[in-house]
């Protein structure tokens, strides 16, 4: 005897393939936060971005390679911890990070490689004159910035804020 398949059909509820599927995709961990940069932190990397394309565009090897090396490493990290922001990184990524302290230290270095790299503007005899100081000058309104996200952060960082996901 051959075994029986029973097959019952109920016609009053749909298929299960004319229901979309509803799985996590690739991208979902992606929330964007433009409210950040509404907040002063967030204003202060808009202004240290602006800063830094002037500061690089002013910027000559021919004059200082220490600071085009500066601004643009400075730009690159700056960038980067923007869009960890503005696609809430830190939210989505369950590893024991201490964000604050990390981006800490990162503010902190560009604040002191600004301060160093403005200094070597001011004194740079090659190049244009004018176009030195003015790189100069806006290296020292970057090195402000930079500085006082610094005190933010370490104000954050005292303030037992550790930034953990």
């Amino acid at each position: 005897m051959a075994p029986e398949t029973v097959v019952t059909v109920d016609h009053n509820k749909p298929s299960q393939a004319a229901t979309p599927q509803q799985q996590g995709g690739a991208l979902d961990w992606i929330k964007i936060d433009v409210e950040y940069f509404k907040s002063t932190p967030g204003l202060l990397k808009v202004i240290e971005l602006i800063l830094g394309i002037i500061c690089m565009s002013l910027g000559t090897p021919y004059s200082s390679s220490w600071y085009v090396f500066v601004a643009v490493t400075a730009f690159i990290t700056t960038l980067m911890w923007s869009f960890v922001y503005l696609l809430s990184v830190k939210d989505a990524l369950k590893i024991p990070i201490n964000w604050v302290l990390s981006e800490l230290v990162s503010t902190a270095l560009e604040t002191l490689f600004y301060l160093i790299a403005f200094i070597v503007m001011f004194t740079s005899i090659y190049g244009t004159y004018g176009r030195n100081v003015a790189a100069a000058v806006f290296g020292i309104f970057n090195t402000l910035a930079y500085g006082y996200s610094s005190f933010l952060l370490y104000s954050e960082h005292r303030s037992g804020a550790t930034g953990l996901a």
